[in-house]
Order: C-alpha cells, then sequence, then structure tokens
C-alpha cells in the first residue's frame, strides 16, 4: 500500500471487531490516529493522506460505539470507560502487530492515547496529545466546580439521567451538531462535512457507550469488572515519559489552552507545546499542523 485513499478492514481487536481505515505506506512509520466523541475518522482524512504522502504506515480506527465497529460478544458490558478505550487501542496494536507506533488523538481518542502511553510506554514510540494529560481523575470529580466550568458540561450532566439518554437516542445528529459549533465557534463546517461523519452515530451501541462514559466518569455508574485493575493504575494519575508534542486548540470552549508550565507536571518528555489556530477538533480544523506534530516525533 503506497498513498491513495484509505482501505477499510475489519481487525478482531480484544472484545471488538474494529473497523481500521489504512492508508499510506505499509512497513512505513506506523501510527495511530484517534477520533474524539462525538466525531469519526473523517476528521483525520487530510491527516492521513500527509501522513501517508511522507511515508507513514496509518492506521484509523472507529471508536467502540462509532461506526462499522462492534462488539464480538453480545453479553460484553457497553462500556465507554477510559480503561476500555485504552485497551481497545492496546489490543489493535497487538492485532495489527505494529511496532512502537506513535499514538495521537484528541478527546476520547486523546485519552485512549495518553492512557497507553502512560500506562504501557513501552508499547508506543511518541505521543500526539490535544489538550494535554487527558486522563480522567474520577476521584475528584466529585467536587463541585466553577460555574461558568459546570455550565460547559451541560452535555455530560443531560446524560446523567433517562431523559437524556431518551434525548441522545431521538436526537443524536442534533446533539453532535450543537457540539460542533460550540466547542469550535471558528471552524465553518459544512452540511457535507458533516453528513459524512453523522452515519458513525447509528451503530447499535452508540449510545449505551455514550451514556456510561458520561455517568462513569463522575462515579455514578460502576464500571465493567475486568477493567477495574487498569482503573485503579490509571486513579494514580501517572506521569507519562514518552516522548509527546501537546496541541492546545487556541479557540477551544471545552478544553481552553493551558501554559507549558502545566502540562510540564504530567510529560515527563515534553517535545513541545503548540497553540494552534483550531477549536476542539484540530486535526479536522488544522490538518497541516496536526500532521506536523506527529511527524516531528520521527526526528
Amino acid at each position: 500500500m503506497a498513498g491513495g485513499d484509505p482501505v477499510t478492514v475489519v481487525v478482531r481487536a480484544g472484545v471488538l471487531e474494529v473497523a481500521v481505515e489504512r492508508s499510506g505506506v505499509i512497513g512505513g512509520p506506523p501510527v495511530v490516529l484517534l477520533h474524539g466523541f462525538p466525531y469519526d475518522p473523517r476528521c483525520y482524512d487530510e491527516v492521513a493522506r500527509l501522513l501517508g504522502d511522507a511515508g507513514m504506515d496509518v492506521v484509523v480506527p472507529y471508536l467502540r460505539g462509532y461506526g462499522p465497529t462492534r462488539f464480538v460478544d453480545p453479553a460484553t458490558p457497553r462500556s465507554g470507560q477510559q480503561a476500555a478505550l485504552a485497551h481497545d487501542l492496546l489490543a489493535l496494536i497487538d492485532a495489527l502487530d505494529l511496532a512502537s507506533p506513535i499514538v495521537a488523538g484528541y478527546d476520547w481518542g486523546g485519552r485512549a492515547a495518553c492512557l497507553v502511553a502512560a500506562l504501557w510506554p513501552e508499547r508506543v514510540s511518541g505521543l500526539v496529545t490535544v489538550s494535554g494529560y487527558n486522563v480522567q481523575d474520577i476521584a475528584a470529580e466529585a467536587a463541585p466546580k466553577d460555574p461558568t466550568v459546570e455550565q460547559i458540561l451541560w452535555y455530560q450532566y443531560y446524560l446523567h439521567g433517562e431523559r437524556g439518554r431518551r434525548g441522545l437516542e431521538a436526537h443524536r445528529g442534533a446533539y453532535a451538531r450543537l457540539l460542533w459549533q460550540d466547542w469550535s465557534p471558528t471552524w465553518t463546517f459544512t452540511d457535507d462535512d458533516f453528513a459524512a461523519t453523522v452515519a458513525s452515530f447509528d451503530n447499535p451501541d452508540f449510545v449505551d457507550v455514550v451514556v456510561h462514559s458520561y455517568r462513569h466518569r463522575f462515579g455514578l455508574v460502576p464500571g465493567d469488572p475486568v477493567y477495574q485493575p487498569t482503573e485503579d493504575l490509571i486513579a494514580r494519575q501517572p506521569a507519562i515519559t514518552v516522548p509527546t508534542v501537546v496541541l492546545d486548540g487556541r479557540h477551544d470552549t471545552v478544553r481552553p489552552p493551558q501554559d507549558r508550565g502545566s502540562h510540564e507536571q504530567h510529560f515527563t518528555h515534553l517535545v513541545d507545546h503548540r497553540v494552534v489556530d483550531a477549536g476542539h477538533n484540530p486535526p479536522q480544523e488544522n490538518p497541516a499542523v496536526f500532521a506536523r506534530a506527529v511527524l516531528d516525533l520521527l526526528h
């Protein structure tokens, strides 16, 4: 494979049959690009092209609950907890036999990338993370925040009740579009841009996974017991030791930019911190800058 359109394959990885878009050069330096909520691999179309043209082996999976990705066993809990996302990524690296890939992502995908880099640093060669240390401190979430912060998190609190769950089920497209607009106020995406992604939310597990994620992170529901040992490790808030580039979206209304010093406490090998002209979705809003961050970790 060398350049061209991505090839979609389905890979058995842990508890999932993961739909993966692969492009670039097989045998080149591998990179796994991980989308956030509520987005899908379309956010990486231009980034993947740029990295493929540079000779990289580019892997872009649909996360659990999105697009064609499915659970193997109907009995597996539809967990959206952070440890599940971490294990999904680790299982995918194993399934594709990727040798020390760079992992890169934002939002949920950034969380998976950060956690694999933190807990299994020997498995990756570098990390690009939007908004820095994208790891939940569940014990700390019980403390009330400043009302200006609480207001931003309405979309999470909405899903804590059954009315919100029914609302997401019935209006998942409208819910997602509103978040795109609110979180990236300077991004002028088109109807076609949104239409290219919204179908991924029709996955039969989407609502269950999303609702569980936004309830578990506040300690409102238990997690999948199989991931509890990993959650215990995460609770220690481990530092990330692999070479890392942190990107902050200048116009991100959910996770506003921080200074380098705020990030350095979590990263022992912070290669660079860059504030980029983007909102919450830098790979789609400013793909050249995102791709450059990945390529800079090759040197």
